[in-house]
């Protein structure tokens, strides 16, 4: 197939691009910079010079490829103007258009699926009406919700706890008390799961993206620090204040998840190494 994809020059999106071009796909990405074009063709991609808030202009673009797939960082404007292209290319035909989600939209749950009840905290609320607009539509769409995601030294995990601030004497910060649950998944194993939703799924669905193992954040931080490290809580406030407020109340939800319909429904078999593997360096 001929995909097009948005945010090829992201941590997850450079992953799919090299899954895609490794499944035998041509991939054309949709870059705002003659610098990420050089980025996405020495990943093996098609660049497309062009701005997604432009619908005529994706319109167009999404006219000529056999399927799509969203993984760019947009506000909800930017959210709007590519459902909209997507509806005028692609409804009422076979072409798959797969959207991205993310876990945090079910808030503070131990067993997490894509039916629980939605308790969104701010920074993602207004995902939940756009995706639901998209799913009710008669584009062959699906959404992968992933779980937070590490690997290759990159991500949410490795900026907080590899890379994180640490105290005057050298202890790790946590997020909180870091007794909350994290669901993880592998960059890579997700990378897997955007291909087999593109190529397998019916559409109407939301798919979400974890691996089923569900470390509290003190067990990430101290796998970063080591045995001999020392982590340290701090209070919820504190956390909004180091953080801002609207990724900390995200960052503070205790959520755990199996990604039981993706691995029962599509074959989704995640099994890179865990995130306190990874964390820990083995």
């Amino acid at each position: 197939m001929r995909v097009l994809l948005t945010g090829g020059t992201g941590f997850i999106g450079s992953t799919v691009v090299e899954a895609l071009r490794g499944g035998g796909h041509d991939v054309t990405a949709v870059v705002r910079s003659e610098a990420s074009a050089k980025a996405v063709e020495e990943g093996g991609a098609e660049a497309a010079l062009g701005d997604l808030s432009d619908v005529g202009w994706l319109t167009g673009q999404l006219s000529g490829v056999d399927a799509a797939i969203n993984l760019a960082a947009l506000d909800a404007a930017g959210e709007d103007a590519v459902i909209a292209a997507v509806v005028r290319a692609f409804a009422g035909t076979a072409k798959p258009f797969v959207s991205t989600g993310g876990v945090w939209v079910w808030g503070d749950n131990r067993d997490i699926t894509e039916d629980s009840a939605l308790a969104a905290p701010p920074i993602v609320a207004w995902k939940i009406e756009r995706q639901n607009r998209l799913l009710s539509s008669t584009v062959k769409a699906s959404v992968v919700a992933p779980a937070v995601v590490y690997g290759r030294g990159r991500g949410l995990l490795a900026g907080l706890f590899t890379y994180g601030p640490r105290t005057d004497d050298g202890a790790l910060r946590l997020v909180g008390s870091g007794d909350q649950h994290w669901a993880t998944v592998h960059v890579e194993d997700l990378a897997d799961l955007y291909l087999r939703v593109l190529g397998r799924a019916p559409g109407g669905e939301i798919y979400i993206g974890a691996s089923g193992i569900n470390p509290t954040v003190r067990e990430l931080a101290q796998a970063a620090a080591g045995p001999n490290g020392v982590v340290v809580a701090e209070s919820d406030d504190d956390s909004r204040e180091r953080l801002g407020a609207y990724l900390a109340d995200a960052l503070l939800l205790d959520q755990q998840a199996s990604g039981d319909r993706a691995r029962r429904r599509l074959g989704w078999q995640p099994d890179r190494l865990s995130a306190v593997e990874e964390l820990s360096g083995r």
